[in-house]
């Protein structure tokens, strides 16, 4: 029996972010780009709406 995880999906789509590319400090010659450089930032705004979305569709 495996333990199961609280919320996996936020890990595993932050996880598909990284995989892009992770921010290398000091890289200045490339051009922005945000899923690189603010994947976990995105993630977190992502989810953060989606809740308040959902706490109003509830109360309604």
């Amino acid at each position: 029996m495996t333990p199961r995880r609280l919320l996996r999906w936020p890990e595993r789509w932050a996880d598909r972010f990284e995989r892009r590319g992770v921010y290398v400090p000091g890289e200045d010659s490339r051009g922005l780009d945000p899923w690189r450089d603010w994947g976990w930032l995105i993630v977190i705004w992502l989810a953060g709406l989606a809740v308040f979305i959902l706490v109003f569709a509830i109360a309604v």
